[in-house]
C-alpha cells in the first residue's frame, strides 16, 4: 500500500489551488452586467445580443428604422428641446411592444478613442434618463456606445460630423 506524506507546504498549496478553482467556477456563473438597466443586470429571456467590441447592434433582428436618431451639439450630451420630441415616439413604441430597447451613442471623429467612447455612453445615458422621465420602463432599456465607430457619414467636414453626433435606437422582439 502506498502512503503519501503531505508536508504543510504541500497542503497549503493544495488548499490554495482548490480555493482558486472554486472562485473561478463561481465567477463563471455570475450574471452578465449591462449598462443602462435598472440594476445593471441583463433581462433574462430577451434576445438582446451580447455586447461585443466592433459588432454592430444594428444587425440581426433589431428594428431601427421606425424612430429617428437624436442629434447632439459638439462635445455635448444634453438632449436639446428640438430633439426631445423624437423620444415620445420611442416611448410609445416601447410601451406598445414587449421587447427591449437598445440606445447606442455615437460621436464624430474628433477626440481620442477613449473620450469618444465615454461621450457616446453619456449621450446614450442622457437619452435613457429622458425616456425614464417620460414613463419608460428602465428594465427594458440597455445602453451602449460606439464612439466614433460606425459613422452615419464618413466624410470629414462639419455636415458629416453633425450627422455622426447622435443616439440611435434598436428594438428587439
Amino acid at each position: 500500500m502506498l502512503h503519501l506524506r503531505l508536508t504543510p507546504i504541500t497542503r497549503l498549496f493544495g488548499t490554495a489551488l482548490i480555493a482558486l478553482s472554486l472562485a473561478a467556477c463561481a465567477g463563471a456563473n455570475k450574471k452578465k452586467q449591462y449598462a443602462g438597466s435598472e440594476d445593471g443586470d441583463f433581462v433574462s429571456g430577451s434576445s438582446l445580443p451580447e455586447r461585443q467590441e466592433g459588432v454592430s447592434f444594428l444587425s440581426g433582428n433589431v428594428d431601427r428604422q421606425s424612430v429617428s436618431p437624436v442629434y447632439f451639439a459638439f462635445d455635448s450630451y444634453e438632449v436639446e428641446p428640438g430633439e426631445a420630441y423624437k423620444l415620445d415616439a420611442v416611448v410609445r413604441k416601447l410601451q406598445g411592444g414587449s421587447g427591449q430597447l437598445i440606445i447606442a451613442g455615437f460621436t464624430d471623429e474628433r477626440g481620442t478613442w477613449e473620450y469618444n467612447r465615454g461621450l457616446g455612453e453619456r449621450r446614450a445615458q442622457a437619452v435613457r434618463a429622458h425616456l425614464l422621465s417620460l414613463g419608460a420602463d428602465g428594465s427594458r432599456i440597455q445602453t451602449t456606445s460606439f464612439g466614433a465607430d460606425m459613422p452615419a457619414d464618413p466624410a470629414s467636414n462639419e455636415a458629416a460630423w453633425a450627422k455622426n453626433r447622435r443616439a440611435e435606437f434598436g428594438f428587439t422582439p
